[in-house]
């Protein structure tokens, strides 16, 4: 009788054990650039602050229970002092996302607990200049149960971040109240992928008919809600903040406030080739650059929505 406790715990230890192994810490360094960076299709450039040179920063992907051991670099060339925060961790405002200066390194770790999609930005005064400036990104935090039926296998995945556009001079207290903002950028871009409503653009997401395309949603602008919605489409599943316990079916538009973020899946019509416009369904919004296209077609880029293509460049 005494064999039956005895190899159940055995069996926890084991499960235990494996666990932690399956466990993994990831070091991750970003370095902030401050430079001139296209912010149109057309080529134009603006003095953008980033993290690693582009918008958003580096996608940071790991899974549930992972340790994030991070670096941020503060380039010696640079004129601000800058800092990370990542709502993805539970950590120490004060000790861990100070400000360091030009030329200056800041290191800590956190353990990634909670499944979803989660922006990152810079914290440092004034928070308003240096998210509007192009200091966000994203880290995808695949939950460590993996794929079920609440929570599908999608066939392509991307990445979508909506920022601020603000005139080249506003000033932290302008771009705080909203005043001399110009746009929407999708991925650091007005109409990024949208060639319907810009000449210039070369770029549309694209996936084959029928597929299952999971759109991970960061809001990233500092004031503005986004309404994000599929046009000719219907959201089959959302889930708030990524989190697979927090579901929604057949959604139209979802609202996503300032530092947050939905998970949400388009299947397009599996009989013939149609487009999708994603778009923020505000028009203030839409219409100075918050529209991204969706084509489905059987010629579809095999490449695009997975490996490292999630942020089109």
């Amino acid at each position: 009788m005494r064999q039956r406790p005895l190899a159940a715990m055995l069996l926890l230890t084991a499960a235990l054990a494996s666990a932690n192994v399956l466990a993994a810490t990831h070091k991750v360094e970003i370095p902030v650039r401050e430079l001139d960076l296209a912010i149109d299709n057309a080529g134009n450039t603006a003095p953008m602050w980033t993290f690693g040179g582009t918008i958003p920063g580096p996608l940071v992907r790991v899974t549930e229970g992972d340790v994030v051991d991070f670096t941020l670099l503060n380039e010696a060339g640079n004129k601000n002092s800058h800092s990370m925060d990542f709502h993805a961790g539970r950590l120490d405002v004060l000790a861990d996302f100070e400000a360091i200066k030009p030329g200056q390194k800041k290191q800590f770790s956190f353990k990634a607990e909670y499944p979803g999609v989660w922006i990152y930005h810079c914290g440092a005064d004034s928070m308003s200049e240096h998210i509007s400036r192009g200091m966000y990104g994203v880290v995808i935090v695949d939950p460590k149960a993996g794929y079920s039926d609440k929570y599908p296998k999608p066939d392509r995945e991307y990445v979508l971040v909506h920022g601020d556009l603000y005139e080249t001079g506003a000033s932290a207290e302008e771009r705080t109240v909203g005043e001399k903002w110009k746009g929407v950028l999708v991925n650091g871009k007005v109409f990024h992928y949208d060639p319907v409503h810009d000449a210039n653009a070369s770029i549309a997401l694209e996936s084959k008919p029928g597929e299952r395309v999971r759109i991970y949603f960061v809001n990233a602008m500092i004031n503005e809600w986004a309404a994000f919605h599929p046009i000719a489409g219907i959201w089959d599943r959302v889930w708030d903040n990524g989190n697979p316990q927090n579901v929604l079916h057949g959604m139209q538009t979802m609202s996503v406030p300032p530092a947050h973020a939905v998970v949400v899946d388009l299947i397009s019509p599996a009989d013939r080739p149609t487009n999708n416009a994603l778009v923020d369904h505000s028009m203030k919004h839409a219409l100075k650059g918050g529209i991204t296209v969706l084509m489905n077609s059987k010629d579809a880029n095999p490449d695009k929505g997975r490996g490292d293509q999630l942020i089109l460049r």
